[in-house]
């Protein structure tokens, strides 16, 4: 990991090229090995409406949703627990989070080439004391900035492989989202795409 001065962008602190290509390739390996026992599942919103996305967890609860509403649980859509979150990705928030308590969920989303993800905030957790670290992994994302309500002046940024982003004290509540990915501008993943794990502390 790299020993990265943080930039600030509406109180978000984005470490660009946190992470060295080894460490990225590591990362997804283990990506893959939480995949093979808790696999990516096709998610819908409370309404019904398919999510672009996919998405698996690691750590004690998983984030799931489906008609039954947006919530952590401590198993996989299909009844299994979830694996535990790597040593490899704990490093990233030990070092970057700025608290001494390890986070309880790992959410892993991958973007295909036409995924993105609405302006939302994260929200579901028991408190927001805590930050929320996101991890991108492969292809570039347009990240987009907003505020604590919806509406409003934001900002964008494009992530590229290996970049940090720290949602914490004024920006932890601000609303966030991918607009696209720039399909297969990185090489990380054989098929393209981008993996995106957010580490958060839920109870």
């Amino acid at each position: 990991m790299a020993d990265v001065t943080p930039l600030t962008i509406r109180d978000f602190q984005v470490f660009k090229g946190f992470l060295s290509p080894q460490a990225q390739a590591d990362m997804v390996e283990d990506i893959r090995q939480i995949a093979a026992v808790a696999p990516f599942v096709a998610p819908v919103t409370p309404r019904g409406q398919p999510m672009s996305v996919r998405m698996t967890s690691a750590g004690s609860v998983g984030w799931v949703t489906d008609r039954a509403g947006y919530r952590y649980q401590a198993h996989h859509p299909g009844g299994q627990a979830w694996p535990d979150i790597p040593a490899s990705v704990l490093s990233v928030w030990a070092a970057v989070s700025g608290v001494d308590r390890a986070p309880d969920c790992c959410l892993i989303n991958y973007y295909g080439e036409s995924a993105r993800m609405g302006m939302h905030q994260d929200k579901d957790e028991a408190s927001f004391d805590w930050p929320v670290v996101s991890i991108s992994l492969g292809d570039d994302a347009l990240f987009r900035m907003g505020n604590r309500s919806r509406g409003g002046r934001t900002e964008s940024l494009w992530l590229t492989s290996g970049d940090v982003v720290v949602m914490s004290g004024a920006a932890r509540l601000c609303y966030h989202g991918v607009d696209r990915i720039r399909y297969q501008s990185a090489r990380l993943l054989p098929k393209g795409g981008r993996i995106n794990l957010t580490l958060r502390v839920v109870t």
